[in-house]
């Protein structure tokens, strides 16, 4: 892929992820965390250093520019913007509340349709079968959402943005990892990369935004930092939910979380039977928290050292 300008990345990395061996870091021998060394030890008269391990990274910029020097992608990458929804169906994510309200809060990106909205997946899987040694590598996936729908979910508009390897499950180190993509994602959105429009014969500077990411619940508690596990695993109701510890296996259940989310007139709010016995349900569900609401509540843990 090289000779197409669609190479990857070699970053170093600690094998614990405490640190990327990247930008301000990139000629440190040990880990600032841990004082782990950098390189395995010398055997025989090689003179190469060889790294514990090696995180791959395949720059997304690149790719996304390549969609717009092919005639075959460039004019379906304002399907999103030209197509004539149906009100009240939807058809693709740009037909969302989600879609329509980032718009509402970023006109200047909303306004130029080649401006490109990407999904993220990611999710640990062992390469070596479920029989082989314990082993979990993490691809991380990103989507082209400007296509129609027919296109947006096809393997070659699926673009691999890196591949984490490990032994175990990554937990809230992933963050380490993902800092390639971040910084490339902020640069992306600050208007960075001039870009050639086949189809329309022009130049123009493209920008991206992560709209969503896209995970099963066990991957989300990672991507996101909430433990999905125990009385905490609600990512809405977090700290004020009703769940309780049974007492023979010690398991947490929700099964009395969900009434508070019912009008406030609905019968099985009274309902003392089916339910808890006794109990009439009066309170309501807690707000849902946004993201500088979010941010204001983490801050509140001070700073995390990564790798422990």
């Amino acid at each position: 892929m090289k000779p197409l300008s669609l190479g990857y990345q070699k970053i170093d990395i600690y094998p614990n992820f405490c640190m990327l061996y990247y930008l301000e870091n990139a000629e440190m021998t040990k880990c600032m965390t841990c004082g782990h060394s950098r390189y395995k030890p010398r055997t025989g008269r090689g003179k190469t250093l060889v790294a514990y391990k090696k995180l791959r990274y395949f720059p997304i910029t690149p790719r996304l520019q390549r969609l717009f020097m092919s005639p075959r992608t460039a004019e379906h990458m304002t399907w999103h913007q030209s197509h004539h929804a149906v009100n009240g169906v939807m058809v693709h994510p740009s037909d969302g509340e989600a879609w329509k309200h980032f718009n509402s809060m970023h006109p200047p990106f909303s306004a130029e349709s080649r401006n490109v909205h990407l999904g993220l997946c990611t999710d640990g899987f062992n390469p070596f079968g479920s029989f082989a040694a314990p082993y979990s590598c993490w691809p991380v996936i990103l989507t082209v959402y400007n296509l129609p729908p027919g296109m947006c979910m096809r393997p070659e508009f699926m673009f691999l943005s890196m591949v984490i390897p490990g032994l175990s499950s990554l937990g809230r180190n992933i963050d380490v990892c993902l800092r390639l993509l971040i910084n490339e994602l902020t640069q992306l959105l600050s208007s960075r990369a001039l870009t050639y429009d086949i189809s329309r014969k022009q130049n123009f500077v493209i920008r991206s935004a992560l709209m969503w990411t896209i995970n099963d619940f066990p991957a989300y508690g990672i991507v996101f930092g909430w433990s999905t596990h125990g009385k905490l695993a609600c990512p809405y109701c977090m700290e004020n939910n009703k769940a309780f510890t049974l007492i023979n296996k010690g398991k947490a259940s929700f099964f009395y979380c969900h009434r508070h989310f019912l009008p406030s007139n609905h019968r099985y709010r009274k309902n003392k039977n089916d339910f808890f016995v006794g109990i009439v349900e009066k309170d309501v569900a807690s707000l849902y928290l946004f993201g500088e609401e979010l941010v204001d509540v983490i801050s509140e843990y001070g700073d995390i050292v990564f790798g422990l």
